[in-house]
């Protein structure tokens, strides 16, 4: 097993529509509004679907103001649900203190929070500058944290609720400041989830590797399309079964979770030899 052409996926794609049964959500009653970070492409994207299907009312979180409507039109008519829209860049401290103000309203309670925004970045550490380091820390941790702690405190209080977190396979590796970055993403969240069960707020990391997204486009890096690379929507269905059975991690595919159980045995000087794998 070739565990170095691990690459995570935290956002980016486009949803294609599977054939699930849109008129549901319009029978069953709302289990809630869920927010979800980077809702407009990728895994975000197919959380947003997911979670409309089985009737949450949404606040979709993204930068891009024209492709937020364009996604929250859609999901209404396919789905029957209200659609919120907050513009926001998550590496900008007041806009992301408008999404934290979001989860802290009591009048209107967010049931599941999805921190899925994110990005990578193609070359190494000191080939990038310190301020596109800090931005990439800024959403994948910074926003994380802080969307993290702004959710618990009203979840906590009213004794329901859950958080998503996606992070990655990449967490696992020495793959730098990105999975340095996962690293303390996948952590949080299972301490959370040790924490907070027991008053009824569930927390789990999400830990993908390969995802057939936009995400390595993004990042000028060729995406594959072998049997690593994770179907999107098979992806995010795992992690509403995993997350639904209370468990605190979940790692979509089983080459992964083998792979995430190898780590624990190989050195980390034999893993670091891989880490150009997947930025190419």
């Amino acid at each position: 097993m070739d565990i170095g052409i691990i690459m995570p996926d935290p956002v980016a794609g486009d949803w294609q529509d599977t054939g699930m049964l849109h008129g549901m959500a319009e029978r069953l009653p709302t289990p809630g509004t869920a927010l979800v970070t980077g809702g407009t492409a990728g895994i975000g994207l197919a959380f947003a679907h997911r979670l409309a299907a089985r009737g949450h009312d949404l606040v979709l979180v993204a930068r891009d103001a024209a492709r937020q409507e364009s996604v929250a039109a859609e999901l209404r008519a396919a789905y029957g649900v209200d659609v919120e829209v907050l513009v926001a860049d998550l590496a900008d401290r007041e806009q992301l203190a408008r999404v934290e103000q979001r989860l802290r309203d009591p009048e209107r309670p967010v049931e599941l929070l999805v921190n899925n925004a994110g990005f990578g970045l193609k070359k190494r550490f000191l080939d990038n500058d310190v301020d596109t380091e800090q931005a990439m820390l800024d959403v994948l941790v910074t926003a994380v944290m802080r969307l993290t702690h702004a959710a618990l405190g009203t979840m906590v209080e009213r004794r329901s609720g859950g958080i998503i977190n996606v992070s990655s396979v990449a967490g696992y590796l020495p793959r730098g400041s990105y999975a340095a970055a996962k690293a303390y993403v996948t952590n949080l969240s299972q301490w959370a989830s040790a924490e907070y069960k027991p008053v009824g707020v569930r927390v789990m990391a999400l830990c993908p590797g390969f995802t057939k997204t936009e995400f390595h486009e993004r990042m000028k890096v060729k995406r594959g399309s072998g049997f690593m690379w994770l179907d999107v929507d098979r992806l995010v269905d795992d992690a509403l079964r995993d997350f639904d059975k209370g468990r605190p991690i979940s790692v979509p595919g089983r080459h992964y979770k083998a792979i995430v159980t190898a780590t624990r045995f190989i050195p980390a000087r034999a893993l670091q030899t891989y880490q150009s794998i997947g930025r190419r």
